[in-house]
């Protein structure tokens, strides 16, 4: 694996699971500070989605056998990151939340 991609690596799990944490936070707010976290944690993510396509990009110049590793790890992070949209919808959602209470 190179060290550009490891780096991307790294910078993105850092990105990316600080959206997660955000989200356990925001459930518990109210209003106009949960509207603030959710706004932090789409910066978040907006960040880690801007690796993927780096460490993608740097992935397709591997040898084959890296690369398809390393292609298929991109398809989790993809999954990974719109599992924390769908979590952030819900969360931002009055109806799914204890917003009409």
């Amino acid at each position: 694996m190179s060290q550009v991609f490891e780096g991307y690596e790294r910078l993105y799990c850092d990105l990316s699971a600080d959206p997660s944490r955000k989200c356990a936070a925001a459930r518990a707010l109210r209003g106009e500070q949960k509207q603030q976290k959710v706004s932090e944690i789409n910066g978040g993510i907006d960040e880690a989605e801007a690796l993927v396509p780096k460490m993608d990009l740097e992935a397709r110049t591997l040898q084959p056998s890296v690369k398809a590793a390393l292609i298929a790890k991109l398809r989790e992070y993809r999954r990974d990151l719109n599992n924390i949209k769908d979590m952030v919808k819900r969360i931002s959602n009055p109806v799914a939340g204890d917003e009409l209470f």
